[in-house]
């Protein structure tokens, strides 16, 4: 409970509040956007000072293993899962959107540790930029090949007049262009990249933008998060309880995953809880940007919808002070 009293996270609560009561409070869209980018920015710079003074130790290899192996695994077991109970183009899409990580999640669960003075490694920056590209990958091959075969199987049957026909193949250079050259995570990136060039001496003279400005600028955001999040909790309401129980699993077992690659790895507490907050987080801005291009079959509100109306405030309350204290437990 301690956590919940971080300004950041009550004004999460009082953003959600505010749009479950209807109010007319809202942030312009670029205010927003320039919001998320400060974030990103501010975190790379933060992870790119570690790194200049830690150098790439065991601890950094570590991590960036972890990380991309959960980047695979966890998108296809959500999709054998999934294809239980959706179609596969659905299936596909939300097994990507779970797969892929949220950079707010991350940014919280870094607020989180501090404010608990936890000690955690800045390169898990760099783990975060890369496991968002794997599950879309995995989507679009699942998604193609899916076309495939259905292609196969019309050939083999009459043409039905004004049937539509299957999408044609995502091309998957443009897809992989797209997710690595996305603004976001090149900014991540860059800034990391400036962090680990400057040091020191740069930390120094970004200390008053980066550091001291950081707390305000996330209560900010996660305040226009509150409002978004319930501007969209109208459309979970008709969602299967299948899938209400899978937005709610999934984040458990995932963490769950990344917690006993992090005991195997013996990494850190507070390197295992970003694991597991980064294992339990869904993308909610940069998959579902891609994935509406690369799977128009898919229906975006179910993706959509799942990870932003019920995922993302359910880690950003609960899941992540749950992730922190299973931490302890398993690797202190």
């Amino acid at each position: 409970m301690t956590s919940l009293m971080d300004p950041a996270i009550l004004f999460f609560i009082f953003g959600l509040l505010a749009g479950l009561l209807r109010s007319n409070l809202e942030l312009p869209q670029p205010i927003s956007r320039f919001l998320s980018l400060y974030l990103l920015m501010a975190l790379g710079l933060k992870g790119g000072f570690a790194l200049s003074a830690s150098g790439l130790s065991n601890q950094v290899v570590t991590g960036l293993t972890m990380g991309v192996l959960l980047a695979v695994t966890i998108p296809l077991i959500g999709y054998l899962l999934l294809r239980r109970w959706l179609p596969v183009f659905d299936a596909v899409a939300v097994a990507a959107t779970y797969g892929s990580v949220s950079a707010v999640t991350f940014v919280t669960a870094v607020q989180i540790l501090d404010h608990a003075d936890v000690d955690y490694g800045g390169h898990m920056a760099a783990t975060m930029a890369l496991m968002e590209a794997p599950a879309v990958l995995l989507a679009v091959l699942f998604a193609n090949h899916a076309r495939g075969q259905m292609t196969a199987n019309k050939a083999r049957l009459p043409i039905v007049a004004g049937e539509r026909a299957p999408e044609p193949p995502a091309p998957l250079r443009k897809v992989l262009h797209e997710s690595l050259t996305d603004g976001a995570q090149l900014l991540l990136l860059g800034s990391m990249a400036v962090g680990l060039l400057t040091g020191e001496a740069g930390k120094a003279a970004m200390a008053p933008f980066s550091i001291d400005l950081f707390k305000g600028m996330l209560a900010f955001f996660l305040l226009d998060m509150g409002l978004l999040t319930a501007r969209h909790l109208p459309g979970v309401r008709g969602t299967s309880r299948w899938l209400v129980a899978y937005a709610l699993g999934a984040p458990l077992l995932h963490a769950s995953l990344a917690l006993g690659l992090a005991k195997a790895a013996g990494m850190s507490v507070g390197d295992g809880t970003l694991l597991m907050a980064l294992a339990a987080s869904a993308s909610y801005i940069a998959v579902p940007a891609v994935l509406r291009h690369a799977i128009p079959e898919a229906r975006p509100a179910l993706y959509f919808g799942m990870s932003l109306g019920i995922t993302f405030p359910f880690n950003i309350l609960l899941g992540v002070p749950l992730y922190l204290s299973l931490a302890g437990e398993v690797l202190g």
